[in-house]
């Protein structure tokens, strides 16, 4: 079995099609098929179903994709240890967060670490199903909301959990409370995210873990929006404890929410079997010490939703 058969092997994976796989590894399409029957021929299974025009993957194709992968992966992680060697401050760096205030927070530390490390290539996306990219190998590490039940194919770094919290004008009613029931906040009018954002998702967990749904009268996608609507007495709103340190909450009251308490677990997450580059080391290290800084860990006592 040949290392050259393995990536063609994997180019038809990826393709599905032996004529693109073999424009893509820049061969003809007879010399990748000669290839690949060898490779067959080896292991005694066909890896692919062919008819017609079309293929699919077998499943001895796809226990050999699946080792494949971590193969490439490992030889991946191995040169890239080569090359830090060589230059210890150069390399990629391609980070993924959740869109919302954990991207913004992620983000404030991109010009720092830029400026201590700026041989580094940062690439910084914003994206909502950040564990299948990393699944895929396709960003380096994750900040995400950290899940109840961790995938055994993932690694995982805490940074802070955090409560949400209810925010209103110095003037409304409801300023006077340092405290309030999460049952009493459906019996104001609420300025919130629409209900795609991740704020908005967990506070709808918690209104149907107690039987009520909430009912905005006004959403708005941006934070700048929601805290100017509330601060001019809009009604009152729910924001994590990140958000409210990220942006200004002057002439603003901020009341816990309690029965129950609204908290999440926000992490790093990457991929177990991923090397973790020294670039990587620094960001999360940089990003560490920033939170740290930011006081956001709270001595709360609540469970995830």
């Amino acid at each position: 079995m040949e290392f050259r058969q393995l990536e063609y092997f994997m180019a038809i994976c990826e393709e599905l099609h032996f004529t693109r796989a073999a424009e893509k590894l820049g061969i003809t399409q007879p010399t990748l098929s000669h290839q690949i029957k060898a490779l067959e021929d080896e292991i005694g299974m066909p890896l692919f179903d062919r008819v017609g025009k079309r293929i699919a993957i077998t499943e001895a194709g796809n226990v050999l994709r699946e080792q494949v992968a971590k193969i490439f992966s490992n030889l991946k992680g191995a040169s890239e240890k080569i090359r830090e060697l060589q230059s210890i401050e150069r390399g990629n760096l391609s980070i993924g967060a959740l869109p919302g205030e954990i991207n913004q927070l992620v983000s404030l530390q991109l010009l720092d670490f830029h400026h201590l490390y700026p041989e580094i290539k940062i690439r910084l996306v914003g994206l909502d199903d950040l564990f299948e990219r990393v699944l895929k190998n396709e960003i380096d590490l994750a900040v995400t909301i950290l899940p109840l039940n961790e995938d055994e194919r993932v690694s995982t770094i805490p940074l802070y959990r955090e409560e949400f919290y209810l925010a209103v004008s110095q003037d409304h009613p409801l300023a006077a409370k340092d405290s309030i029931d999460f049952e009493e906040i459906n019996q104001n009018s609420i300025v919130m995210f629409p209900q795609n954002h991740q704020c908005r998702k967990l506070v709808d967990v918690t209104c149907n873990s107690i039987g009520f749904k909430l009912k905005p009268r006004i959403e708005t996608n941006t934070v700048d929006s929601i805290i100017s609507l509330v601060r001019a007495g809009a009604g009152a709103t729910i924001l994590s404890k990140t958000l409210l340190s990220l942006n200004d909450t002057s002439k603003l009251k901020v009341i816990r929410i309690q029965n129950p308490t609204i908290c999440r677990q926000v992490g790093i997450v990457y991929h177990k079997d991923k090397y973790i580059s020294f670039a990587a080391q620094r960001f999360i290290s940089l990003l560490t010490d920033h939170i740290k800084s930011m006081e956001l860990e709270e001595p709360i006592n609540c469970s995830q939703l």
